[in-house]
């Protein structure tokens, strides 16, 4: 098992940048002014690249769900630079960043955010529908087998479990082929026995289908399904994991909660 400090100044070299489906450098996000004044973000450096599986931990308040925010579009930069392969994201407007968010960048979250009217499978394709895009049936089909929708695809979201209905969340995130697919503590809602079909789901279209996936948990056994963890602390990177397992990402967070940072 390697471990490996990321840099915290050096721009990536170019053959990275185009293995590249996310990068951030120098990215600052400063909340309030004054005595009100909270650096979320301090200088973080981060490649996210393209058929990886990266979950993101540290501490609470560390700035995990501010990172994610702010790559995917939603929330916005003070300093630095984000993009989402070649398309910067500070210079982008309102209507600029929606389409890209939309067309680009695929989302899981926490609470499913499933349409209740709609049947899974229109869920599945309302990102689709809305940009007026008419999905790859071949790719659309491997997903609905890849995640075990196949026979639920008619049933409304009230009626399927926790579990089908994240799985329906995620298929939806992998519809249209993203760049990237980021997912906000997307087990948090689950049982362990659907946290962790979820997870497999999620691992294997890394896997199998060769999509990048950004994930906040704070986890042990979440993260161990990621093929590298970054942590965080007081908004800055300050250690990665590669290969993880649940066992060293608890060591390595206990070391973070004691503020050792070293190695």
């Amino acid at each position: 098992m390697n471990s490996s400090r990321t840099p915290t100044s050096a721009s990536p070299p170019a053959t990275t940048l185009i293995r590249a489906a996310a990068v951030a450098e120098d990215l600052t996000k400063v909340y309030g002014h004054g005595v009100t004044r909270v650096v979320a973000l301090n200088g973080v450096n981060v490649t996210f690249l393209r058929g990886e599986f990266t979950a993101i931990m540290g501490p609470s308040g560390s700035g995990k769900s501010t990172l994610m925010h702010c790559m995917a579009g939603l929330d916005t930069i003070s300093g630095g630079s984000a993009r989402i392969g070649d398309i910067e994201l500070t210079g982008l407007n309102d209507m600029q960043l929606t389409r890209l968010r939309r067309d680009r960048i695929g989302f899981v979250f926490q609470a499913f955010n499933l349409l209740p009217t709609l049947t899974a499978a229109e869920n599945i394709t309302l990102p689709l529908t809305i940009a007026g895009r008419r999905p790859d049936q071949a790719w659309l089909e491997g997903v609905i087998a890849a995640v075990g929708l196949a026979d639920r695809l008619k049933h409304r979201p009230a009626q399927l479990s926790g579990g089908q209905q994240q799985r329906v969340a995620v298929a939806r995130a992998l519809a249209g082929q993203p760049e990237i697919i980021f997912a906000d503590e997307p087990t948090g809602n689950l049982d362990s026995r659907s946290g962790a079909e979820v997870l497999g789901f999620l691992r294997d279209s890394v896997r199998e289908l060769g999509q990048t996936v950004a994930m906040v948990t704070h986890d042990p056994i979440a993260a161990s399904y990621s093929d590298r963890v970054i942590f965080l602390a007081d908004g800055r990177v300050v250690d990665e994991l590669r290969v993880p397992t649940a066992e060293t990402v608890l060591q390595r967070m206990k070391r973070l909660d004691t503020g050792d940072r070293a190695g």
